[in-house]
């Protein structure tokens, strides 16, 4: 009976092995809790929309005779046809006016502070500025009426356009400045020093370098303050007086009578004060996620 020998140099018949079955995975739990709260949170937000947009598609005869959540069976345009004669081009105009001259001005100030402050850090008077800024923050709009009032009034700028912008700069700068600088923060010091060494100025690095680079951070921070100020009441309301001076959520009063609202035109005003901001969305959606969410995936 002889055996065979298997040469150690001949290769090996690799056996088939047999598959091996992927562990099961475990039954996945439903988060009917967190559904819940989700549909929740949903029909909220959508209940006031839908009711604020069929109703302003009723007559008012018809508003407080009909269930305030069932469409109208004879919609009408008649209340966006009222909002639009009564001066509302003028005082979208206006809000538009205010909103360009102290957004533009206030987030070109806040990159260049919060670029000064970042890469002055060890000057003591930036240090300062900067604690300025975030004290600034600390003071809410409503405690500074009388202050800011008295200030226009020494200025005679009281029932002005510029009356309304002056103020907004500054409310706004602080919280700009604080959200800018933890961007310029992020960007790698070598690039700063690549572009020193080829001979750029700081102007040249602040806006070839730092501007592009937190370019998601500089629309964030511009929608924010657009809607901050679009929406403005308080400042209109105490530093403005003739009705030429109005902006949009201050005009709504016009549709406010002597023994009653007629809800229905208020409402269309609503819808057409919201479009710009719904269209502001549309265009800038993907730079504003990406400007709210940098820095959680780092």
């Amino acid at each position: 009976m002889s055996i065979t020998q298997t040469d150690p140099r001949r290769p090996r018949e690799s056996t088939p092995r047999k598959r091996q079955r992927p562990f099961p995975h475990p039954a996945r739990r439903r988060n009917w809790a967190g559904g819940l709260a989700g549909w929740l949170w949903f029909v909220v937000v959508a209940v006031p929309l839908y009711w604020t947009l069929i109703t302003s598609l009723k007559a008012q005869s018809h508003y407080y005779a009909s269930n305030p959540l069932v469409p109208s069976a004879s919609p009408t345009l008649d209340n966006y046809r009222l909002v639009i004669e009564s001066d509302f081009l003028r005082y979208f105009i206006n809000s538009v006016v205010v909103t360009v001259g102290a957004v533009l001005p206030a987030v070109v100030v806040s990159f260049m502070a919060a670029y000064a402050v970042v890469r002055g850090w060890r000057m003591r008077i930036l240090r300062a500025m900067n604690g300025l800024f975030l004290m600034g923050l600390a003071i809410p709009l409503q405690a500074t009426v009388i202050p800011v009032y008295l200030i226009i009034i020494k200025l005679h700028l009281y029932d002005s356009l510029l009356a309304l912008i002056l103020p907004s700069i500054a409310f706004a700068i602080p919280l700009s400045v604080l959200v800018l600088s933890n961007f310029v923060r992020d960007i790698p010091k070598e690039l700063f020093d690549s572009m020193r060494i080829d001979g750029a100025s700081e102007w040249t690095v602040l806006w070839r370098l730092a501007a592009p680079l937190t370019r998601p951070a500089i629309i964030t921070v511009t929608i924010f303050n657009a809607l901050t100020i679009w929406n403005g009441f308080l400042l209109p309301l105490i530093l403005t007086q003739s009705p030429d001076r109005r902006t949009l959520p201050l005009a709504l009063w016009t549709f406010q009578g002597q023994y009653g609202v007629n809800v229905p035109a208020v409402l269309a005003a609503v819808v057409l004060t919201t479009l710009p901001v719904l269209v502001l969305y549309a265009f800038a959606r993907r730079q504003l996620l990406s400007g709210l969410t940098a820095g959680f995936g780092r």
